[in-house]
């Protein structure tokens, strides 16, 4: 219900919008977005056609801190171009219609408004993330690397800048990217860490198992360290079912980092091959201390209850991996 104080607001915006655009942008500025939206549609349309801009340029704005991409690419491209070059009003329009866009998957128009805000915030993270990762998705690597560099402090063509942007291409599944920098990085530097950890990732994930193996021994050969290498050789091994093999690189890897949960769970699956439930369990149970919401470690220690007759608390397991969901417990 519209408040009366909020109603005579009203009444004296349709005689003179600025206050109403100044009460729209204290209320953007307050986190109360939607509101902003409300108050803006409630203007009178008969204004003189600047105002009108006005209007509509702050309507583009409220709607994407309204989390409605969609509206303001609407809003604002119908004007972005009115707007004085280099004023405050154009920057933010240029800088919205970026972010916007981006949100809403539509890359190749992302990439001109953000590189327009290089020019005047060439140290915005969050620009500079978005502009990346739009290059990325528009396959344009040697553009990322440059702005990806920048943001991370490192030589455009050095072996870290390609390592540092394939792994952002890996993480946005542009693995055929993320490959060649990765060869270009080794190419550079043949010990640069990481570089043969996330090939053999990649070679993991599609079900490449020898090549997986060859790819994290090298990484293991200079980075012996790496808790996430030993246990990626030991998924590798658990597929091939070599669990004596799996069993020693999973051991390694929870000595160097005991708090991550996978190599636990892991280690549960090669200990029931050998016909070690009572080690198994204790392998997932470690596995959910440090991961409570593991839906994976819950199921498989329902599964191992179940078979060493123990229903009652097979069935407690079942019903908590039932109730979890997202990434973690997949």
């Amino acid at each position: 219900m519209m408040t009366t104080a909020f109603a005579a607001a009203l009444v004296l915006a349709m005689q003179d919008p600025s206050p109403a655009m100044a009460e729209a942008r204290r209320l953007i500025n307050a986190g109360d977005a939607k509101a902003a939206v409300a108050q803006l549609r409630a203007l009178s349309p008969d204004q003189d056609a600047a105002t009108q801009a006005r209007i509509t340029y702050l309507l583009g704005v409220a709607y994407y801190h309204a989390d409605d991409p969609a509206k303001a690419i609407e809003m604002l491209s119908s004007v972005v171009d009115r707007l004085p070059a280099d004023s405050l009003e154009r920057r933010e329009a240029d800088q919205i219609l970026g972010l916007a866009a981006f949100v809403a998957g539509r890359f190749a128009d992302a990439v001109p408004r953000l590189e327009a805000t290089r020019r005047w915030a060439p140290d915005n993270l969050e620009l500079a993330h978005a502009l990346g990762q739009a290059y990325i998705q528009t396959r344009q690597p040697d553009a990322a690397r440059q702005v990806i560099a920048r943001m991370y402090g490192v030589a455009p063509e050095s072996a870290s800048a390609h390592l540092v942007t394939a792994q952002m291409m890996v993480r946005l599944e542009m693995e055929d990217q993320a490959t060649a920098e990765l060869d270009k990085a080794l190419a550079k530097d043949p010990r640069m860490p990481n570089a043969n950890f996330l090939l053999g990732q990649m070679a993991l994930f599609r079900g490449r198992l020898p090549e997986a193996i060859t790819l994290t021994e090298r990484e293991l050969a200079s980075n012996p360290g790496h808790s996430m290498a030993w246990s990626q050789l030991g998924d590798a091994y658990v597929r091939q079912s070599k669990w004596d093999d799996a069993i020693a690189a999973l051991q390694k890897s929870v000595w160097l980092n005991p708090y991550y949960s996978a190599p636990y769970i892991l280690l549960s699956r090669a200990y029931m091959k050998k016909a070690q439930p009572s080690v198994a369990e204790a392998m997932l149970r470690r596995a959910i201390q440090y991961d409570p919401n593991n839906r994976s470690a819950h199921y498989l220690l329902g599964q191992l209850l179940q078979q060493t007759g123990r229903p009652d608390e097979a069935k407690r397991e079942f019903e908590i991996a039932e109730k979890l969901t997202g990434p973690r417990g997949q």
